[in-house]
């Protein structure tokens, strides 16, 4: 049997689907969250039923891809748990009139009850079940209150007996609806509305953002600086360290198996930064290095998704984004990406045409780095101030806007209108918040620790066989003479192929001038995506646009780092 969650976007479809099931999937409130479907399993009438979390959806007159992919589910369901959102219901109804009309058993869901009540939204719950024909469930997801109602009354989902009525008689029942069940008292908009309305204002939203983009990274640094200098760092030098040398010593200090494992002692003792061996620098960089900074950017992610914040900055970043040939929404991909590039080039799927997925992917991998690559390029470059860190940085921007005007102009297509949803600033669920920084923690272990420990494998036995030093030579004129570093640079531009960050963290042994760690960051970060990040480009934009935006990285890459040269 197939129970299909339905409902508009943002209403709470995938909290409601993890409590009923326990199986946990991110709950964000921003739009495009469950594109993709996901599948649980929930005990119905004593045997086990698929629970679908089907993509948000306003009508099933489709209109963008999510709502083509909820109309098709829909045929497949045999019974539906219909979520509205207790605070919009006239907008949400029109969903469920449409749901109504397919004749299949279903239950209703309001949900967010408790913010309605404390709007001043009052809906009399029995005539609604009445007018409607079905259950209705008042929820709050988050809490989880109501939900093992919702459950218990699963088996009360009818098929009302009611007439098809056209989009025109849809209104107007909703309409007699609403007078009928809902009563709203009138009451003065607290603080917290009043900044819900001025979030999305051109001047105080734009001082807002700044506001919460300088107070987020200064939390990220202070946390990730911290988790390194107070954790990490003393448990690798004083406990992790010791234990490897001994392995050293047994490996007899050199050879082969040593290079892989160990890597090269520094003075006759681990470096974990340079000694470049599986059990050295492949577990140091993605643990102590990365780990630290990818931690607390999620953990302010999450909160920022779970107030509320992010649809408005979509709102209010819909302008700029409109001469890029993107609508607002867009920013959320590049937000994504600060994190980590394979989310960000995921989540471009939430814009609706082919063009703008392929604007907001390449730019995104131009012009983001992610908080990785970040974190050893302020630990790079930082070290020669301030200044030289506002290149870097003020370089990625106006390469980022750069690169989105020229594909705009060049790139066939219209720049759509803004549609989502803005949900109200809420406090974040604190058990929510922390399974959503689990998952993507967990997820970015999985990832990052296999690509890494590969990437210096791979380095390792290209040093063994002499092939780093044949790229070397290949690509010193251009590494040489258009960007002034050295030639030993080659190497980092080859492991930033699997690891961007390893490859910025590979610069620092080099003994670099200011100027060349300001080209050597600038030049990894806009040349080519990491491994990663250019498997999930090809999955979603495919081989042929995939390889045209990898050309468009290289040939920024080459005037980007030649400029700096020339004006340094």
């Amino acid at each position: 049997m197939k129970i299909l969650l339905m409902g508009n976007p943002n209403v709470g479809k995938s909290v409601i689907f993890s409590r009923l099931t326990g199986v946990y999937v991110t709950a964000s409130n921003y739009p495009g969250t469950t594109v993709e479907f996901t599948k649980g399993t929930l005990k119905f009438k004593g045997e086990k039923a698929e629970l679908i979390d089907v993509p948000g959806t306003y009508t099933l007159e489709p209109t963008c891809e999510a709502e083509r992919v909820a109309t098709e589910m829909v045929k497949e369901g045999d019974l539906i748990i219909n979520v509205l959102d207790a605070t919009n219901l006239e907008r949400n109804l029109y969903l469920t009139f449409q749901i109504l009309a397919l004749k299949k058993p279903t239950i209703v869901a309001l949900n967010i009850w408790d913010d309605a009540k404390h709007r001043g939204i009052n809906i009399d719950l029995g005539k609604l079940e009445k007018l409607l024909g079905v259950p209705v469930v008042p929820t709050v997801a988050v809490s989880g209150e109501g939900i093992k109602e919702l459950f218990n009354r699963l088996e009360e989902a009818t098929v009302p007996s009611r007439p098809t009525y056209t989009k025109e008689e849809r209104w107007v029942q909703i309409g007699r609806i609403i007078d009928e069940v809902q009563c709203v008292t009138h009451r003065h908009h607290t603080l917290i509305e009043k900044l819900e309305d001025a979030s999305v204002q051109p001047l105080f939203g734009a001082l807002l953002f700044l506001a919460v983009l300088t107070i987020s990274f200064l939390i990220i640094r202070f946390i990730g600086e911290g988790l390194i200098s107070y954790i990490f760092n003393p448990f690798f030098e004083g406990i992790y360290a010791p234990l490897i040398m001994k392995l050293s010593s047994v490996l007899g200090s050199g050879g082969i198996f040593h290079d892989i494992l160990i890597g090269k002692l520094i003075n006759g003792s681990i470096d974990f930064g340079q000694s470049f061996g599986l059990l050295t620098t492949g577990l140091y960089v993605p643990f102590a290095m990365v780990l630290p900074y990818i931690f607390s950017f999620y953990l302010m992610l999450g909160v920022l998704e779970d107030v509320g914040y992010l649809p408005r900055l979509a709102v209010l970043a819909d302008n700029v984004m409109h001469k890029l040939g993107l609508h607002g929404a867009a920013i959320i991909p590049m937000i994504l990406g600060l994190g980590c590039n394979v989310p960000g080039a995921l989540s471009t799927r939430i814009l609706e045409s082919k063009r703008e997925r392929f604007i907001a992917a390449t730019i995104m991998a131009i012009g983001i780095p992610c908080m990785a690559q970040t974190a050893m390029i302020i630990g790079l470059v930082g070290s020669y101030g301030g200044r030289y860190l506002a290149i870097v940085f003020g370089t990625l921007f106006i390469v980022w806007f750069s690169s989105g005007l020229i594909l705009n102009m060049i790139t066939k297509g219209e720049s759509p209108e803004i549609f989502l949803e803005i949900p109200h600033y809420r406090i974040p669920n604190i058990n929510a918040l922390a399974k959503k920084l689990w998952m993507r923690l967990s997820g970015f272990l999985l990832e990052a620790i296999p690509l890494v420990l590969i990437g210096v494998l791979f380095v390792n036995i290209l040093y063994m066989i002499g092939f780093i030093e044949l790229i070397s030579n290949i690509g010193a004129p251009v590494v040489t003479h258009l960007w002034g570093l050295p030639e030993s640079a080659v190497s980092a531009l080859i492991v930033g192929f699997l690891r961007k960050d390893v490859a910025v963290g590979m610069l620092g042994p080099l003994g670099l001038t200011a100027k060349q760690a300001v080209i050597g960051s600038t030049v990894l970060a806009v040349y080519f995506p990491c491994i990663a990040t250019f498997v999930v480009l090809i999955k979603e934009l495919g081989i042929k646009d995939t390889f045209k935006s990898a050309v468009m990285m290289i040939t920024v890459a080459l005037l980007i780092g030649s400029i700096l040269n020339l004006i340094l």
